[in-house]
C-alpha cells in the first residue's frame, strides 16, 4: 500500500508581510538536510527590501531538502524547504508516489495543510481564512474545541457579534496595528466572532494558489547572485535594501519637487545642555546626545507650524495634514540605509524620546528593524555630521513632507556679544516638498529649529 507522500512532505514557502513585497534573499540557513526541526524553530534568515528577518518553521519533522542556496533571491510563495513530517514511515520513494499523471489524493485522506508563515509569526491553514460555522454547526475536533474554550475564557463574556467594533484581545489589536492591518476588514474565526492572532497573520499572507503534490527530490537551486569581477571592474547585483532604497529615492526625487534651505547656527548652549542632561538623574539609563535635542527642536517647530507635517495624495488630489508625528531617523546599517520611525514622537517626554532613539538606533545596527517600524513616517532627520560632513541636500523619504540634515558640530570663530570667539557651530539643511510646503513655511520651520538650538530654553517657552 503506497503512503500518502503529499501529507508526509510539507513545503515551507517564502512568506510575505502583506506590504506587496514580491521577493526576499536567503541570507543564511540554520539547518541542513537530515536535521530534526520542531514547530517554531528558526530555520533561516532572509532579507527583504525592508529588513532582515529570521523565519521559524511551523511544524515538526526532518529536513528533506533545501530548495535554494544562500544568497539566492526567491519569489514570495516559492517553496524554500521540504520537511518530512512523518520520518521513519515505510513508503515508496516520494517522487514515485506522487507522479504528475496520478490523480490528486482524496480530500479525506489528506492531512490539514500547515500554517502559512509570515515574516512575524505564522498565518493559518487555507481553510481557516473562511468563517467557520457558529453554534449549532458540526462539532470540531477535540483539540480545536479545547482551544476555543480557552480562548473564550480569556476573552470573558463576548459582546454580540453585530457590534461595529471588531472583537479582539488587546495583544491582537497591537499586532494588527504593527502590521498595518485594519481589523474591520478581517473575517474572524475565533468563537463568537473574535479575531485571533492567526486571523491577523492570515490577512497579511498572500492568497493561496493551487498546489500540486510536492516533489520530494531536491531541485537544482539557482546559482546565487555574487559580485562579478571583469577586468578592472566589479559588478555587484542590486537587491535587498539597496534595491528598495534606489527605487524609493528615484521615485521621490522625480515625483516631489524638492527645495532645500540652509542655516548655520551657534549651538554652544545646546552642547552645554547636553552635558548637563547626561548627569541628570531623570535621564539616567538613556543616551543623551545632540541628536536628541535636534529631534526635540524639530518636534517643537512642527507644533508651531503644523502644516509642514503633511503628505500629498495624488490619486485624490488632496493634501493630508497629519495630527501626529512619526519621526524617522535615517540609519546607516551593514545592509544599507534604513529609516525606522518613532511612533507618536510628539507625545513623548525628553526621557521617553531619548529611550526611543536609543532603541531605534541599536535595533537598526543589529539588523533587527521590523517592516512595521519603517511604515507611516511623517518627517525624517538624517545626521550626516557623524561622518564629518558639514551639510547636504537630503532627498525626501517617499510619502513625507520634509527631511532635516544635521551637519558636523565644529569649533569655529563666531561673533558672540560683539566679539569674535570660538563657538560650536553647525549647519542645518531642510528639504521639503514644494507641492505641500511653500518657501515661507519651510523657512519658518528651519528658522525655529535653529533658534531653539541657539537658545535651548525655547524648548520650554515654545514647547
Amino acid at each position: 500500500m503506497t503512503a500518502d507522500t503529499s501529507a508526509r512532505y510539507r513545503e515551507f514557502k517564502m512568506p510575505d508581510v502583506g506590504e506587496g513585497l514580491t521577493e526576499a534573499e536567503i541570507l543564511k540557513w540554520y539547518v541542513q538536510p537530515g536535521d530534526t526541526v520542531v514547530d517554531g524553530q528558526v530555520v533561516c534568515e532572509v532579507e527583504t527590501a525592508k529588513a532582515a528577518v529570521e523565519l521559524p518553521i511551523p511544524y515538526d519533522g526532518v529536513v528533506h531538502a533545501l530548495r535554494f542556496d544562500e544568497g539566492t533571491t526567491v519569489d514570495v510563495g516559492a517553496s524554500i524547504i521540504t520537511v518530512d513530517v512523518a520520518p521513519g514511515t515505510p513508503s515508496e520513494a516520494p517522487a514515485a508516489a506522487a507522479p504528475a499523471t496520478e490523480p490528486e489524493p482524496e480530500p479525506e485522506a489528506a492531512e490539514p495543510k500547515g500554517r502559512q508563515p509570515v515574516l512575524v509569526g505564522y498565518g493559518v491553514s487555507e481553510a481557516s481564512t473562511k468563517r467557520r460555522p457558529r453554534r449549532g454547526a458540526a462539532a470540531v475536533p477535540e483539540q480545536g474545541a479545547a482551544a476555543a474554550a480557552i480562548q473564550a475564557e480569556m476573552n470573558g463574556v463576548p459582546a454580540p457579534a453585530t457590534l461595529s467594533r471588531p472583537l479582539a484581545k488587546p495583544p491582537v489589536r497591537k499586532l494588527a496595528k504593527d502590521l498595518g492591518v485594519d481589523l474591520a476588514t478581517i473575517t474572524p474565526t475565533g468563537p463568537d466572532g473574535i479575531i485571533t492572532r492567526e486571523d491577523v497573520h492570515a490577512a497579511t499572507a498572500p492568497a493561496p494558489s493551487p498546489q500540486a503534490a510536492p516533489v520530494a527530490e531536491p531541485v537544482q537551486a539557482p546559482v546565487a547572485a555574487t559580485p562579478a569581477v571583469v577586468g578592472r571592474e566589479t559588478r555587484i547585483p542590486v537587491k535587498g535594501v539597496r534595491k528598495a532604497t534606489a527605487a524609493a529615492m528615484v521615485g521621490s526625487a522625480f515625483t516631489a519637487p524638492h527645495v532645500t534651505e540652509f542655516v548655520t547656527v551657534d549651538v554652544t548652549r545646546t552642547m552645554r545642555l547636553v552635558e548637563e542632561l547626561k548627569s541628570d538623574k531623570d535621564m539616567a539609563g538613556v543616551r543623551v546626545n545632540p541628536l536628541l535635542l535636534v529631534a526635540k527642536a524639530l518636534l517643537v517647530a512642527i507644533k508651531r507650524h503644523p502644516d509642514v507635517n503633511a503628505t500629498w495624495d495624488e490619486a485624490a488630489q488632496e493634501i493630508v495634514l497629519k495630527h501626529y508625528v512619526n519621526l524617522g531617523i535615517a540609519a546607516a546599517t551593514p545592509r544599507g540605509l534604513l529609516v525606522p520611525n518613532i511612533k507618536d514622537a510628539h507625545d513623548k517626554t525628553l526621557p521617553q524620546l531619548a529611550e526611543s532613539l536609543g532603541e531605534l538606533v541599536s535595533t537598526a545596527r543589529e539588523g533587527k528593524t521590523t517592516p512595521a517600524a519603517m511604515q507611516g513616517g511623517t518627517v525624517t532627520i538624517t545626521n550626516v555630521g557623524v561622518f564629518g560632513v558639514d551639510t547636504g541636500t537630503p532627498i525626501l523619504n517617499p510619502g513625507e513632507s520634509a527631511i532635516l540634515a544635521v551637519g558636523a558640530i565644529k569649533l569655529q570663530p563666531w561673533v558672540h556679544k560683539g566679539k569674535v570667539k570660538p563657538r560650536q557651530v553647525t549647519t542645518l539643511a531642510l528639504s521639503f516638498d514644494h507641492r505641500l510646503v511653500d518657501g515661507e513655511l519651510g523657512s519658518k520651520v528651519l528658522a525655529d529649529i535653529a533658534a531653539i538650538l541657539e537658545q535651548p530654553k525655547r524648548l520650554i517657552t515654545w514647547g
